[in-house]
């Protein structure tokens, strides 16, 4: 596996990572399925493919193909992370709201319907701006760090 890649990777895996201790310090309580979701502060997304650019920027240059194809990308990626993801996450939040009224509203909510919907919609999916740019700093930081 080449370096660019494991930068990128090892990018990814430490945003993860610090998504918990950061949540932990807003909420007061470590919660370790962040490592395994979407959404949150900083995005892996974005820190990964930062990191690839910048490594790619600084090892063959930014007139090259390479970092053209990597900027690109990462530029895409980090469009869809606070755009569509997002708003894909804030229905979800917005379906699970209308359910519980649906279900207050009810007089017995042991109906079939209800049965059926064991779990409610994931609502992380996306980021807010201020995460993805939080992601791209620190993919550029591994980046720059790891040539």
């Amino acid at each position: 596996m080449n370096k660019g890649l494991k930068t990128a990777l090892a990018t990814i895996v430490l945003a993860q990572f610090l998504k918990i201790p950061i949540k932990q310090l807003e909420t007061g309580r470590w919660d370790w399925r962040l490592f395994f979701e979407t959404g949150g502060m900083p995005s892996s997304h974005s820190a990964g493919v930062s990191a690839l650019a910048t490594f790619i920027a600084l090892e063959r240059e930014m007139r090259t193909i390479d970092f053209a194809l990597a900027a690109l990308f990462g530029l895409i990626v980090m469009y869809d992370a606070q755009g569509v993801r997002r708003q894909a996450g804030e229905l979800a939040l917005r379906l699970n709201e209308l359910a519980e009224e649906v279900k207050k509203l009810e007089d017995d909510p042991q109906q079939a319907v209800y049965k059926k919907r064991q779990q409610q919609l994931r609502a992380r999916l996306g980021h807010e701006p201020i995460e993805v740019v939080g992601g791209a700093l620190l993919g550029i930081a591994t980046g720059a760090v790891s040539h």
